[in-house]
C-alpha cells in the first residue's frame, strides 16, 4: 500500500472569490465559541492509495474527529479533492485515494517545536501516527505557515529525509525555496514577487501617495520592504511610517506603545500589513483594530484569519483591501459538503467555515441590500438566496497538490517502475516524476511543477467589511496580472466600487494636496517628496492651467462624463492645447533662422491637431446616434475609424507646410519703415500665400466641425458635448476672422502681438468652452457624474 502523509494547518482563513469575468459578493458568519481558535494549529493527514472504490461517505469518519469549526475547512477541501480524483476514470484507474488521521493530530507551531527532540530520538514518530515497515515513501502536505514546513523538513535525519516528500500550501516563502536545505520540498503557491507592484498600482489608481507600513522584522519582511520601496520610489509614493515589529514577544511588548503612537499620530489613511498571521504583528493588528483605529488596511488573503475574530460595526473601519491569488472557481464544493451530512450542513453553518458566494452582477442591489440592512434582517434575507462555497488560496493549493501527486503516481505506475520494495527507491522515483509533472486541472488552469519556481502570482482584489455578531461582507473589486502590458496590469470594477462604497474614489491619503492655479510646489530639504508647501508663482510667471485640467481628467478617467465623450480624444485635445499655449514662446526674443521657421510651422501643425481632434469628437458623437443598424457605417464607428481623422488632417497640413518650406520658407528680415530711425529685426513669412493656406485650412476644419456640432446639438444624451463643441468652434472662427483685417492694418512689432494674442485667445476659447463645464461638474457636482445616480434618474 502506497502511503502519503499530509500535514494540515486549518485556520479560519476566508475563502476568496476569484473570477476574471464576474465580480462576486461573499458573506460569512463567525462563531466565537473557542477562545483557542486564535491559536494557529497544524494537522497531520495520512493519504493512502487502495485497490478498491471509495465512496464519499467514508470521509465522514475522519472528519468527525475534528470538533472545532475552524479545524474542518481544510480537511473538507482535501476530501473534496480526493473525491474528484477518485471519480475521474482517466486518473489512477482501479485505485482510490483515502485519508485518515487520529484525534490528536492537530498541533500548534509551538507544540511542533516541543516535539522536535522526539524526532531525533524516534524517527518513526510523526505527530501521533506511525509508519509501518511496508511504507517506503511519505508525501506530506504542510502549511500554511512556513514554519510548519520548515520544522518537519529539518527534523529528519538524512536517511529518513529521502523517504519524505513535502508539498506546501499557503504563501510562497523564500526560505523554503532553498534546494540544499529542502531538496524534496515543493511549494504549490506561486511567488509573491509581483505583490509590491500590485499594491503600488492600486495606490496610484486611488491617488494615494502617503502610506504606512507594518511588517515583521525578519528576512521575509525586509525583502518585501525592499521591493515595495523600489516600486514606490519609481512612482513618487512615500512612506508615512515603517513599523518593523520584532518577532520576539518580550521585545515587542517593551515597544508596543511606540508602534501604537506611530500609527495613531500619522496622517496617513492607508496602512499595509504584511507578515505571518501567528506573529507579534498579528497581536499589533488586533490591538489597533480593537482600539478603534480607523484606517484602510491593505493586506494579503491569509490576514483575514485575524479580521474574522473581531466583532465590529461598519462605522469603525473603512474596510480592508485584500490581495488574494487568482484562481478559477471550483463549483460543487458546497454540494459535496452537504451530502456528507445533510442535516447538519445548513447555509449558516457552512458560512462559519468560510465565505458563501453569490453573483452580484445579476443584481447589484443584492449586495447593497446586504450592506445597508440590519444584521437580523440581512441574515433573514441571505437565507433566501442561492449560494455556493468558495475555495481559499490555501484550499486551492491543496486541490492542486492532490492532483499533482495523483498525476505523478499515475505516470509512475504507467511506466511500471519499481514497486517500492526495498529502501527508498520508490520515493526518489516519485520525486523525479513530481519535478516533471504538468497538467491542466479540472477548472482549466495549467499546473507545471517544473516552472513553479519562476511563476508569479496573479491577484484578485477584494474589499471586506465586518459587521456585528461575526457577520461579514466581501466584494471583488478588481484584479491584477503582472503578465499584462504596463498600465494595463490593474483592472478595477469601478461600478462595483461605486455601489459598495457610494463613491468611485476611496478615502484620500496624501501628505500634501496638489497646488492650485497660481501656486507651485516648494520642496523642503530632508522631507519626503510627497510633502511640500504651495507658494505663489513668482512675478511674470503663471501656472499651466491646461496641465491642471489634464490632471483632473486623468484622476477621474473612469467617471461617466469623461468616458462618455471619448476620453482618448479628450487627452489628445488637451495635450495639443498645451502646445498651443506654448507656441507664443517662439515669438519672444531675438529672431533667428530656426525660430522663424518654427513659429509658423509649429503654429500650423499644432492647431491642426487641436481642430481636427474637435472634428473627430464631433463625428463620433454624430455617428453614435445616427448609426443604429449593423453595416459598414456601424463598423466604421465601432472600429474607432473617426480617430484616423486626426492623422489624415494633420498629414495634409504637414504636406502644405513642407511645400511652404520648399518654395519660400520663413526667414530673418529687417524692417526699416515701421519706426522712424530704427531697424527692427523681424521674421519674414516667406510665401504669404502659403501662410494664408495654413490659416484657410484651419478655417475649413473649424467650419466643418461647427456645422457637424450644430447638427448634433439637440441629440438626446446626458453628456452630449455637441453644444460645447459648437460654441468653441464659433469662438475659434470669430477670433481668426477678426484676425485678418486687424493683422493687415498693423505694422512692425504690433503684427507679432496680434498673432500671439489670436493664438492665446483661440486656445483659451477651446479650453474654456469644452473643458471648464466638465471640470465644474466633476469637482463641484459629483452627484451628476455618478453612474448610480444616472441610472436612478433614468429609471424614475
Amino acid at each position: 500500500m502506497f502511503t502519503l502523509t499530509f500535514l494540515f494547518l486549518p485556520v479560519s482563513i476566508p475563502l476568496l472569490v476569484s473570477s476574471f469575468i464576474h465580480p462576486r459578493c461573499s458573506w460569512r458568519r463567525n462563531q466565537n465559541e473557542d477562545k483557542d481558535g486564535d491559536l494557529v494549529t497544524g494537522c497531520v493527514f495520512s493519504l493512502a492509495a487502495v485497490q478498491w472504490p471509495m465512496e464519499k461517505g467514508n470521509f465522514n469518519n475522519g472528519l468527525s474527529i475534528l470538533t472545532r469549526t475552524e479545524n474542518k475547512h481544510f480537511p473538507l477541501a482535501l476530501a473534496f479533492s480526493l473525491d474528484e480524483v477518485n471519480r475521474n476514470p482517466d486518473l489512477l484507474p482501479n485505485m482510490s485515494l483515502v485519508f485518515e488521521f487520529s484525534e490528536g493530530a492537530c498541533k500548534t507551531v509551538s507544540e511542533l517545536y516541543s516535539l522536535m527532540p522526539l524526532f531525533g530520538k524516534n524517527q518513526n514518530y510523526y505527530l501521533n501516527y506511525n509508519c509501518n515497515e511496508g511504507t517506503t515513501c511519505i508525501v506530506m502536505l504542510t502549511g500554511p505557515i512556513w514554519e510548519t514546513s520548515a520544522i518537519l523538513g529539518t527534523s529528519l535525519d538524512p536517511y529518513r529525509s529521502q523517504q519524505v516528500l513535502q508539498l506546501t500550501y499557503g504563501p510562497f516563502h523564500t526560505i523554503l525555496s532553498d534546494d540544499e536545505k529542502f531538496p524534496y520540498l515543493y511549494q504549490m503557491a506561486p511567488k509573491d514577487t509581483a505583490l509590491p507592484l500590485a499594491m503600488v498600482s492600486l495606490m496610484l489608481h486611488f491617488n494615494w501617495n502617503w502610506i504606512g507600513l507594518a511588517i515583521s522584522d525578519n528576512d521575509q519582511g525586509s525583502q518585501f520592504l525592499s521591493h515595495l520601496r523600489r516600486e514606490m520610489q519609481k512612482n513618487t509614493v512615500c512612506f508615512a511610517f515603517v513599523s518593523l515589529i520584532p518577532v520576539k514577544m518580550d521585545l515587542y511588548m517593551s515597544r508596543a506603545e511606540v508602534y501604537y503612537n506611530q500609527i495613531i499620530t500619522s496622517s496617513t489613511n492607508v496602512v499595509i500589513i504584511y507578515g505571518d498571521t501567528d506573529s507579534t504583528l498579528a497581536v499589533s493588528f488586533r490591538m489597533w483594530e480593537s482600539l478603534g483605529i480607523q484606517r484602510i488596511w491593505v493586506t494579503t488573503s491569509q490576514w483575514d484569519v485575524t479580521t474574522s475574530k473581531r466583532d465590529l460595526t461598519l462605522d469603525t473601519s473603512h474596510g480592508t483591501l485584500v490581495f488574494a491569488q487568482h484562481h478559477s472557481e471550483i463549483s460543487g464544493f458546497k454540494t459535496f459538503v452537504q451530502t456528507l451530512n445533510p442535516l447538519k450542513c445548513s447555509d449558516e453553518y457552512l458560512a462559519r467555515l468560510g465565505w458563501m458566494r453569490f453573483n452580484c452582477e445579476v443584481s447589484a442591489s443584492k449586495c447593497e441590500t446586504l450592506r445597508n440592512c440590519s444584521f437580523n434582517a440581512s441574515l433573514e434575507w441571505l437565507m433566501r438566496q442561492t449560494f455556493d462555497m468558495a475555495f481559499s488560496d490555501a484550499s486551492y493549493d491543496i486541490y492542486n497538490a492532490v492532483y499533482t501527486v495523483a498525476h505523478a503516481l499515475h505516470e509512475m505506475l504507467l511506466q511500471q517502475v519499481d514497486d517500492g520494495k526495498g529502501h527508498y527507491g520508490n520515493c526518489l522515483k516519485l520525486h523525479s516524476f513530481l519535478r516533471k509533472t504538468h497538467f491542466t486541472n479540472p477548472v482549466g488552469e495549467k499546473v507545471n511543477m517544473n516552472q513553479r519556481v519562476n511563476q508569479q502570482a496573479e491577484y484578485d482584489i477584494f474589499q471586506v467589511w465586518n459587521f456585528p455578531n461575526g457577520f461579514g461582507l466581501k466584494v471583488k473589486i478588481g484584479e491584477f496580472s503582472p503578465y499584462f502590458p504596463h498600465f494595463q496590469q490593474l483592472h478595477l470594477y469601478e461600478d462595483v466600487i461605486e455601489w459598495s462604497t457610494g463613491n468611485r474614489q476611496m478615502l484620500p491619503s496624501v501628505c500634501s494636496a496638489d497646488c492650485g492655479p497660481g501656486f507651485r510646489k516648494f520642496l523642503q530639504e530632508g522631507i519626503a517628496a510627497c510633502c511640500f508647501d504651495c507658494i505663489p508663482c513668482p512675478e511674470n510667471e503663471v501656472s499651466n492651467e491646461t496641465s491642471v485640467i489634464f490632471g483632473i481628467f486623468v484622476k477621474h478617467h473612469d467617471t461617466p462624463i469623461v468616458r462618455a465623450n471619448n476620453r482618448n480624444l479628450s487627452y489628445i485635445l488637451l495635450i495639443s492645447l498645451m502646445f498651443c499655449f506654448l507656441c507664443p514662446l517662439l515669438f519672444i526674443g531675438q529672431p533667428n533662422s530656426a525660430t522663424c521657421v518654427l513659429q509658423q510651422i509649429t503654429f500650423g501643425v499644432v492647431f491642426t491637431v487641436a481642430v481636427s481632434t474637435v472634428l473627430a469628437k464631433t463625428v463620433t458623437v454624430l455617428l453614435a446616434f445616427i448609426v443604429t443598424a449593423p453595416g459598414r457605417m456601424r463598423y466604421f464607428l465601432v472600429s474607432g475609424a473617426p480617430n484616423y481623422i486626426i492623422s489624415i488632417c494633420t498629414f495634409i497640413q504637414i504636406i502644405v507646410c513642407a511645400i511652404w518650406l520648399q518654395v519660400s520658407p520663413p526667414s530673418i528680415d529687417t524692417d526699416t519703415h515701421s519706426e522712424h530711425g530704427q531697424i527692427i529685426i523681424v521674421c519674414n513669412k516667406g510665401s504669404v500665400t502659403a501662410f494664408y493656406c495654413v490659416l484657410g485650412y484651419h478655417g475649413s476644419l473649424a467650419l466643418g466641425s461647427f456645422i457637424l456640432a450644430f447638427l448634433a446639438r439637440n441629440l438626446p444624451d446626458k453628456f452630449n458635448e455637441s453644444k460645447l463643441l459648437t460654441f468653441s468652434m464659433l469662438l475659434f472662427c470669430s477670433v481668426w476672422v477678426t484676425f485678418l483685417p486687424v493683422y493687415h492694418s498693423t505694422k512692425g512689432k504690433a503684427m507679432v502681438v496680434v498673432e500671439v494674442f489670436s493664438i492665446l485667445v483661440s486656445s483659451a476659447g477651446l479650453l474654456g468652452c469644452i473643458f471648464i463645464p466638465k471640470c465644474y461638474m466633476i469637482l463641484f457636482k459629483p452627484e451628476r457624474n455618478s453612474l448610480e445616480k444616472i441610472r436612478e434618474k433614468t429609471s424614475s
